[in-house]
């Protein structure tokens, strides 16, 4: 019985178990990409025309991305503590907005729907931050692994609660808003004892690795599940018994990692001190070799020394000059005929505070190249209804679905090709997210032009590419920046969504399509003033109907546009990759 008991606390404190939670409760993390689903019942319920429809979501977008009082509420707070704080705004936000579109409560302005939808997606900031942070803790050795699995789940949140919307088979849409509010609520509280930092650090093990191999491994199985589920359910009218299974087993797909904790806690002979020991030095040894500090204030003189003319020589001249300058400097070093001196701040790959960070020409080029890359993806996420709706479709809540499974692999994959990329080739991660960016370029093209099966294909591209940016860039801005304050780090880079929401969404988006649907409707001077007058909350007068748009017309020039700055982003991500060569040489280059 004693033994039972031992292999239970086990249990209960096991790294694992605490990721495989952090896992579901992330799945409850991304339920802003639900809004291109309950955004169509929000509009004609409250007669909203687009523009104000965009102004929701871009609340909605700040909502997710404003993450500085979860960042530090979880530093006050014990973990349990945090959580209950989102559930809290989740519950409230998203149950006020319920109440609302279903006549339950009087009818709010615009400003104060705004207020609670931010209110509502700013609860997954609480989810998303001590998920990350405890399993972060948890594998210190493996994060790159653990972040882009962590945040795929939130980005497969959207496809995973439409799925439970379509099993409920509720008679109005407005009970998906229902859905949002209690679902995830109940999971979170669920689960909020379980979310803990459990020295994880001392648990690394050998099968570490099958373990992270199996986690993939359901992670595309769960994926290709629910895109398989989601294509029949669309093309056939399936009896709801159907849709119940089809539901039940998702739901066995996503507890079926809880296998790896009970298997190490209830089968796996436990380690010996002497054993733990030897496993820890392995470890240790497995890691980048740091280079000595005289070598790296030698590297960084090398790069003020060189002159400019050096960089347009071809690599093999340029490698030899670079080495035999770095000669030159060492013997004066050496010779006490120079004085090598550390910079006052840090240099790229040490820890940096934001302040330091905010310096740097690096940080700069990431936060602009992902407001463009990420800020033109989550306009197409934002606006799946209305787009599904131009082009003659009546179910949106399948793109919404499909375009949350395509996020969800972006992110798995891009974390795990981006980790191949920098072990096995000492290249630059940045690399990655150019490719990422190249790719949404032209599912923006697919989706302008509205051919037969766009919608299909400019949503598989699309989520890719942006899933990918959400699993690289904080990869990427640790090991630029370091991990001292790279929570800070995380959630400035985090504002360049709900930017570029606000100008892709909130400006292009919106105002281009009242202005084609009032040109469709005869309108001539309200499809002026609606590219004129972004911030009239009333152009089209109280109580009067909104325009609807159709055809592939509404979003051709939005998607056009969005795909050039998808080329520029992917510009900069290349300029990113030139100017980190040398950072990554040193960090993953130099082995022992």
């Amino acid at each position: 019985m004693s033994h039972l008991w031992d292999n239970f606390a086990s249990f209960i404190n096991n790294r694992w178990l605490v990721f495989v939670a952090a896992m579901w409760i992330q799945s409850c993390a991304g339920l802003g990409y639900l809004f291109g689903s309950i955004s169509p019942v929000i509009k004609s319920t409250l007669n909203y025309n687009q523009r104000e429809i965009a102004r929701l979501g871009v609340a909605k977008d700040l909502g997710d991305s404003v993450g500085f009082l979860a960042g530090s509420l979880s530093e006050l707070l014990p973990f349990w503590g945090a959580l209950l704080v989102g559930v809290v705004q989740n519950f409230l936000g998203f149950g006020w907005v319920w109440l609302i579109v279903t006549g339950r409560s009087p009818v709010l302005p615009l400003w104060a729907m705004c207020i609670l939808i931010f209110v509502a997606t700013n609860g997954e900031t609480y989810f998303n931050t001590v998920a990350l942070v405890s399993c972060v803790q948890n594998f210190p050795k493996s994060r790159g692994p653990v972040v882009g699995i962590l945040k795929g789940f939130a980005g497969l949140g959207g496809a995973i609660i439409t799925q439970v919307y379509a099993m409920i088979n509720a008679p109005d849409h407005a009970s998906l808003i229902f859905v949002v509010a209690v679902g995830p609520s109940m999971v979170v509280i669920a689960l909020m004892f379980i979310i803990r930092p459990v020295a994880g650090h001392k648990q690394a093990r050998p099968s570490d690795g099958t373990s992270f191999t199996f986690t993939y491994s359901v992670c595309l199985l769960l994926a290709a599940y629910l895109m398989a589920v989601l294509l029949v359910e669309d093309l056939v009218d399936l009896d709801h018994l159907y849709v119940t299974i089809f539901t039940l087993v998702l739901f066995v797909l996503m507890i079926t990692p809880i296998i790896i904790p009970i298997s190490i806690s209830f089968f796996h002979e436990a380690r010996t001190p002497s054993q733990e020991a030897l496993l820890v030095g392995s470890t240790t040894k497995q890691g980048p070799r740091k280079s000595d500090d005289a070598n790296e204030v030698i590297l960084s003189e090398v790069e003020e020394e060189k002159s400019k003319d050096m960089d347009l020589l071809p690599a093999s001249e340029r490698q030899k000059r670079i080495a035999h300058l770095q000669t030159q400097l060492f013997h004066a070093a050496a010779e006490g005929a120079v004085r090598v001196k550390r910079p006052s701040g840090p240099r790229r790959g040490e820890d940096f505070t934001l302040t330091q960070a905010l310096m740097k020409v690096d940080f700069w080029i990431i936060f602009f190249s992902l407001l463009l890359g990420s800020g033109s993806g989550l306009t197409v996420i934002d606006n799946l209804g209305q787009m599904s709706e131009s082009l003659g479709y009546s179910n949106a809540h399948i793109f919404v679905s499909m375009i949350s499974i395509w996020n969800f692999l972006g992110r798995v994959g891009g974390g795990y090709f981006s980790e191949n990329i920098v072990r096995q080739h000492a290249y630059p991660r940045p690399i990655a997210i150019a490719v990422a960016q190249a790719v949404m370029a032209f599912g923006h093209i697919f989706l302008a032009f509205g051919w037969p099966g766009a919608m299909y294909i400019g949503t598989l591209l699309i989520g890719l590419g942006y899933g990918a940016h959400w699993a690289i860039i904080p990869a990427t801005a640790s090991e630029l920046f370091g991990l001292k304050k790279f929570g800070a780090l995380y959630n400035f880079l985090t504002l360049a969504n709900p930017a570029g929401s606000l100008v892709f969404n909130g400006v292009i988006a919106s105002s281009l399509y009242d202005h084609e649907a009032a040109k469709q409707h005869g309108h001539a001077s309200k499809a002026n003033a609606s590219v004129a007058t972004f911030f009239n909350l009333s152009m089209f007068g109280a109580g009067e109907e909104p325009l609807k748009c159709e055809g592939a017309i509404c979003f051709f020039l939005t998607y056009i546009i969005m795909s050039g700055l998808c080329v520029i982003a992917a510009l900069l991500s290349l300029l990113l990759v030139r100017r980190t060569k040398v950072v990554y040489l040193n960090l993953y280059g130099r082995r022992t």
